[in-house]
This record gives C-alpha cells, sequence and structure tokens, in this order.
C-alpha cells in the first residue's frame, strides 16, 4: 500500500491512498471461504459450492467491503503514525467509478482541513484573577432557615402576622353593609393577605383575631389581579367585575408556619453520618457546604478567565472555512442553513478545543476511568440537589451513574469535564495568580 499526504497549503491537503492486490487478497479469500461454508445454492451440497460462482454472485459485494476495510484501517492509522493535524473527517474526493476488478490496484484520494499552527503556552508572567468568595453570616442563616422548613409544620395562632394564613366564610354586603340577598357566600375561603396590592386594605388585617370580622373591599384590595379576587370569590374570571362592593371575612382559624426545630433529627437529616449535635456544629458545617461550593464555582469562573486570556493571547487563528462547513454539513445530515447559522459559535469551540490540546500537552493532564467515574457521581449529586434531594442513598446514585455511563456522548463530555477542571489545577501551579476576595452578590454578577 502506498499513501501519501500533499499539502496544498497551509490549512488544506491531499491525501492519496493506493491499495495493491496484497493489501486486500488475503481477506478477500478469506471472506470467500467462510461464505462458501454457509452458502445454499440449488443443486450443490453445502460447503461445496464452486468459487467461481460464489465470485460472480457475490465478488463485487464482498471485494467492495473489503477493500473499504483496508481502506479506512490504513488510512486512519497513516493519521495517527504521522501525526496529521486535521479537522474533521477526510472528504472523499469525486473520482470516476472504480470496477473493482480482483487483482486490480485502486487509488483513493481525499481532502484534509489542516489545524492551524499556532502556539499556546503559558507561564509566570501570565498572570490571571482568582477570586476568594465570602461567606456572610447572613447567608448561613438563611441556608439553616431553608433546612428548618423541610421539618416545618403550620400550626394555629391567636393573632395575625405576615405570612400567616387565614381561614374562614366570606359574605358579600349590600350598599347598607348587611348581608346581601343572593350574594357570594364562600364558607371555605383562604387568604393571604401577605399579598394583597392595596396596602389599605391589607392594613385591616393586621393583629386579626379568631371570631373577628373584617370589612374589605376584594377588588380594592386585589386591584388588576382578576385570577386572586376569583378564586377567593370562588367565580369565574370574567364575574369578578360584577362584585365590586364590600365583603365581611368572618376569621374561623388562623394558621402559621413554624420552622422545624434545630435537633438531632434535622442535623442528621442534612449530613447523615456527620455526627453533629449542636446548633453551633450545624452552622459551622453548612458554612463548610456553602464555602466548598463557591470554592468549585471559583475553579470554574478560573477556568472561563483563563480560556478568555489565552484565547485573546493566541490571537485570530485562519481556519479552512469552506472545507469545515462541508464537513459540518455532512456531520450535520446536509443542513447546511444549521451549520451556517452556528458556525462562529462552532470555530469558537474548536480553536478552545485546539488551545487545551496543547495545554494538555504542555501540563502532563491525563485522566482516568475513576476521574470520569467521581465527575459522574458529582453530576448526579448536582442533579437530585436541584430537586432538593441531597442525600440520596449510595446505591440509587450509583445505578443512575451506571446509567449515565451506557451513554458515549455523556461519558465524552465527562471527560472534556475532567480535563477541562484538572487542566485549570495545573495552571494555577503555573501563571501567577491575583487573589481577590469578594462577596458572593459580587461574584455572581460576574457570571450575569
Amino acid at each position: 500500500m502506498n499513501i501519501s499526504l500533499e499539502n496544498i497549503d497551509k490549512l488544506n491537503g491531499v491525501i492519496t491512498v493506493v491499495i495493491e492486490p496484497a493489501d486486500y487478497e488475503k481477506a478477500y479469500a478469506d471472506q470467500l471461504k467462510d461464505l462458501r461454508k454457509k452458502a445454499h445454492e440449488p443443486g450443490f451440497r453445502p460447503g461445496m459450492v464452486p468459487v467461481g460462482l460464489l465470485k460472480k454472485k457475490y465478488g463485487k459485494g464482498i471485494m467492495a467491503d473489503v477493500v473499504n476495510e483496508v481502506l479506512q484501517e490504513k488510512l486512519f492509522a497513516y493519521i495517527r503514525e504521522n501525526k496529521v493535524n486535521m479537522l474533521g473527517e477526510p472528504l472523499p474526493m469525486p473520482q470516476d467509478s472504480i470496477s473493482l476488478e480482483e487483482g486490480d490496484s485502486f487509488t483513493f484520494k481525499f481532502e484534509l482541513a489542516l489545524a492551524p499552527e499556532f502556539k499556546a503556552e503559558l507561564d509566570s508572567t501570565d498572570t490571571l484573577p482568582f477570586y476568594e468568595v465570602e461567606v456572610s453570616d447572613e447567608m448561613i442563616q438563611r441556608q439553616v432557615e431553608m433546612y428548618q422548613q423541610r421539618g416545618g409544620s403550620y400550626q394555629k395562632v391567636l393573632n395575625y402576622q405576615d405570612n400567616d394564613m387565614l381561614k374562614g366564610t366570606l359574605t358579600e354586603l349590600d350598599e347598607d353593609g348587611n348581608d346581601k340577598s343572593e350574594g357570594i357566600v364562600n364558607e371555605e375561603a383562604v387568604m393571604l393577605p401577605k399579598y394583597l396590592k392595596n396596602e389599605e386594605q391589607k392594613a385591616l388585617f393586621n393583629d386579626a383575631k379568631p371570631q373577628e370580622a373584617i370589612v374589605f373591599n376584594p377588588a380594592k384590595a386585589y386591584e388588576d389581579n382578576e385570577a386572586g379576587m376569583a378564586s377567593l370569590l370562588n367565580v369565574k374570571k370574567e364575574e369578578v367585575s360584577d362584585h365590586q362592593g364590600d365583603f365581611r371575612f368572618d376569621v374561623k382559624e388562623i394558621t402559621r408556619f413554624m420552622p422545624g426545630p434545630l435537633d438531632k433529627n434535622l442535623f442528621d437529616e442534612v449530613y447523615p453520618g456527620a455526627d453533629i449535635n449542636t446548633p453551633e456544629e450545624f452552622t459551622a458545617k453548612v458554612k463548610e457546604t456553602i464555602q466548598n461550593q463557591f470554592n468549585k464555582d471559583a475553579e470554574y469562573k478560573f477556568l472561563l478567565d483563563l480560556r478568555n486570556y489565552i484565547s485573546n493571547k493566541v490571537g485570530k487563528l485562519e481556519f479552512p472555512d469552506g472545507k469545515l462547513k462541508r464537513i459540518m454539513t455532512a456531520n450535520a445530515k446536509g443542513d447546511a442553513q444549521k451549520v451556517e447559522e452556528n458556525y462562529d459559535k462552532s470555530i469558537e469551540e474548536l480553536k478552545w478545543h485546539l488551545i487545551k490540546e496543547q495545554l494538555v500537552e504542555q501540563t502532563g493532564v491525563k485522566v482516568d476511568d475513576n476521574d470520569v467515574l467521581e465527575m459522574a457521581r458529582e453530576t448526579t449529586r448536582m442533579q437530585f440537589a436541584q430537586y432538593g434531594m441531597l442525600n440520596i442513598p449510595n446505591e440509587y446514585l450509583e445505578d443512575s451513574v451506571k446509567e449515565m455511563l451506557k451513554k458515549r456522548e455523556t461519558v465524552d463530555n465527562l471527560i472534556d469535564r475532567c480535563i477541562e477542571m484538572k487542566l485549570a489545577s495545573a495552571l494555577k501551579d503555573i501563571v501567577t495568580l491575583e487573589q481577590k476576595t469578594v462577596s458572593a452578590e459580587e461574584f455572581n454578577k460576574m457570571f450575569d
């Protein structure tokens, strides 16, 4: 077999593959021999079909499969061994139809999109910011209260405070303040005065008590919130305009949500196995958890800053745009419009991929199966945490991870994330870090 690469220019190349009979004859003969063992042809016993007949009926198809297999194997072996830095897949060049006759040589040509040549290196002369996020007492307290909400319950109280829920009977009144004949009466009315828009109407419920009657005007209280008023009156939305007068709310019950206690049950639920016994220890653990998450976010922010910094340092790269678009269109099942719309973003990602390859080589970063497995676990924990499931059983976590790792695309994404995280960690020891302490609010604004 003869394979050669011709560089048309810095970004374009043509690779020529000549397949000789010696490259495919044995594989072709073996395929025919295997077919002869299994072939069933009229007039012949199994295994006794003449090879000539099999060649006549199936030879072209077998030859095509064998030649294509040899072509693919040798082509990509050459590209790997010669470290041809190409982008995407080789594009077959148009050529005359090949007869695929036994004993012939076959020539194939492929267009290559070559990666631009550049150098991406970092050292101590490169300065990048690294942020440490302050965890405020207010933030810790909010998180503690959120955990307490999970163990809280509604309890009856004797006077209304903001956020309380009122239950009672709602009765429509006439102009004289009497119960309106055939007016609305809702014996199961529920109100949350905190959400009334009109401050004067809301104030009428201040310090309300069970068995007390409060006269107010729902139309004024809810202003333009027809849906809220319709829900209270238990009527259709289009009917609320017929009820613009006063109503009396006879309070039957006031309930208030009481947060759960800061006790051992809560500590063990949030942090099982951590042996937390006091509110002070629990608060310290909450702070540690928040700080650890911000530390991870700071690493991610460093990676974003690093990417932006070195992309600017490398500068604009030239790419074989026309050829790349053809490759991308083939991968996108012919959707040229989609390729065109996303091309600039694709080039941005491609540039970062090429830079990243050089930085990985500079730092010697490697990723193994354990790294991917731990990244899958961390990703799964974060997904469950979004739904409030902070401490899922280990066996359930592992089952979810196994399902995640069955998908090739997911595994590739996990590998890429592992590489980026390890790369960021390694480069922190190479560049000069400009340490900056910021509040959580300042830090979060950086991601807007």
